[in-house]
């Protein structure tokens, strides 16, 4: 902690009261408010907690002005230009690039690690078929605390990273089986001999009666979406892993948690809003007029996919993957009247007064879900494929939280409701 104060004075009584400013490498400095209830009597009020910070991380980075968004220091442009999806996961959970032998040997732990329970199966096909698959993901994953409760002790630091390793290898795996259960299909077992992305594609989409070849193009496009998804500082949902962490809940539980949290249409659900929202425009024809509703403050409609609570410039995962969004769409020659509306979308709201002066530009969630779309993941699936990536971010703050003392997470409300009031029978109520 810095040398620095702020002289917070309460007019009311005099009393002043010197707070600590926190700074870290980067980012604004921050004020340590801990004194202030036993000082002067006051609690902070932040709802949403957009000015709160409540943890420190060496994980992420963001900076929401300028467009800036690093992993461990790294910028997303170069992991995104030059690494995969399982070194950035090694990247997150130890703090540096793998040497080759490292490398080797944590792929090699996490393929290892891809099978998950028989029993698991079972416990999937209980699920009703036409369940959401996120309904589905949050129960199978909280319930792995049963299946692996060999390895539990969470103070034992090679514990905690099995657990974590665990996570992510079963994590694709157990996706694409409650997506098998929702269409019917028969389980698929993981290919070791495949990559992370092509095992996946192939556990979603291969059929017994014919051999299925992983697109190269797929599994390349897909690696580059979960390394965009993989962390993103403290959202709802990772708050909410360190939030269930905070209490000594196993990490299964956790990451349960997130994915709960992830699954509300303003987080993870919103690239499936995005084809929603095109879906309910319909037509090229309609864009003017969907637009001029987007603007007008009394009409609940709203362009989904566009803006950003952290970003207040372009988002730098929507830059990488716009780009990434036309060379598939050109590449696998895709002819599809939703692509050319949200095309559309995006040319007028590029070009319209009224979103540049908001910064209103489009962010990653509506260029994935076109992706998405594009090589042939079902809508419902979309959530999920955000969750498969962010369980590698989540299990990196799981891990970073466990390694230091942690109070348990308990924010204070500002109570608006009746007084003290005595109870009154009955039978003389009025």
């Amino acid at each position: 902690m810095s040398e620095k104060y702020v002289l917070i004075t309460d007019e009311s009584t005099g009393k002043d009261l010197r707070l600590p400013v926190v700074e870290g490498t980067e980012g604004e400095p921050t004020l340590a408010i801990k004194a202030l209830p036993s000082t002067l009597g006051y609690f902070t009020y932040d709802p949403g907690f957009s000015a709160t910070a409540a943890c420190t991380s060496r994980l992420t980075f963001i900076d929401g002005g300028k467009g800036i968004l690093r992993y461990r220091g790294y910028p997303i442009e170069q992991l995104a230009g030059q690494s995969s999806f399982l070194e950035v996961a090694y990247l997150l959970l130890n703090g540096e690039l793998p040497s080759e032998e490292e490398f080797s040997g944590f792929s090699e732990q996490i393929t290892h690690h891809t099978m998950v329970h028989e029993q698991l199966n079972h416990f999937i096909a209980g699920f009703h078929y036409d369940a959401h698959p996120m309904a589905m993901m949050a129960g199978v994953v909280g319930s792995l605390a049963a299946f692996y409760h060999d390895r539990m002790d969470m103070e034992n630091p090679e514990h905690r990273m099995l657990a974590a390793q665990r996570m992510i290898a079963k994590m694709p795996t157990i996706a694409a089986a409650c997506y098998r259960h929702h269409m019917g299909r028969p389980t698929a077992y993981p290919r070791n001999s495949l990559g992370f992305c092509g095992r996946f594609l192939d556990m979603m989409f291969s059929v017994p009666a014919e051999k299925y070849e992983v697109s190269p193009l797929a599994a390349r496009v897909i690696d580059l979406l979960f390394i965009l998804h993989a962390d993103h500082e403290q959202n709802a949902s990772t708050s909410t892993v360190r939030l269930v962490g905070s209490t000594g809940a196993n990490p299964y539980a956790c990451v349960a948690a997130g994915i709960s949290a992830l699954w509300g249409p303003a987080h993870g659900g919103a690239n499936e809003a995005v084809l929603d929202m095109l879906s309910e425009i319909g037509d090229i024809s309609n864009v003017p007029a969907y637009i001029k509703r987007a603007k007008d403050k009394s009409d609940p409609f709203r362009l989904m996919g566009f803006g950003h609570r952290v970003y207040k410039n372009y988002d730098p995962r929507a830059t990488i993957i716009r780009k990434a969004c036309y060379d598939v769409l050109d590449e696998m020659g895709v002819d599809d009247p939703m692509m050319d509306l949200a095309m559309e979308l995006e040319r007028i709201a590029l070009e319209d007064d009224y979103f540049i002066e908001k910064k209103l530009y489009p962010n990653v969630d509506f260029y994935s879900g076109i992706i998405y779309r594009a090589l042939g993941i079902p809508v419902s699936m979309f959530t999920v494929m955000f969750a498969i990536a962010r369980t590698v971010g989540w299990v990196a703050q799981w891990l970073e939280q466990s390694k230091e003392p942690t109070r348990i997470g308990r924010p204070r409300q500002v109570y608006s409701g009746p007084t003290a009031r005595d109870y009154v029978p009955m039978e003389k109520r009025s």
